[in-house]
């Protein structure tokens, strides 16, 4: 009899690991302003420790942004600060959302 191989599992174990391992230094950014740009999402963050980087995601064709992006902190703990002060927030007259980025899933 084969094992099965169960991937939600995996995954759940894989994610809990992660959040012990490493913790927040990348932070997503939901819900922009498609009006901003790269300069003002890390002006934003920088207010609250050293931003690694701050990208705006940006749709090939039209060019325009997407309505979220990523910061990068150098430590854990301005991460965890911006994150709890910027949720919710509004910037530029919408309410963005800031949550722990999670990792990339490997493609097949």
């Amino acid at each position: 009899m084969a094992i099965r191989f169960k991937p939600v599992i995996f995954y759940k174990k894989y994610l809990r690991s992660f959040k012990k391992n490493n913790m927040a230094k990348k932070l997503f950014v939901g819900n922009l302003p498609f009006s901003m740009a790269d300069a003002d999402l890390n002006s934003i963050f920088s207010a609250y420790g050293a931003v690694t980087s701050a990208n705006v995601v940006i749709d090939k064709f039209s060019k325009r942004s997407k309505g979220f992006g990523f910061v990068e902190f150098e430590n854990e703990e301005d991460a965890a600060k911006a994150m709890e002060a910027l949720n919710n927030s509004e910037q530029m007259g919408r309410n963005i959302a800031v949550k722990e980025a999670l990792p990339k899933p490997d493609r097949v």
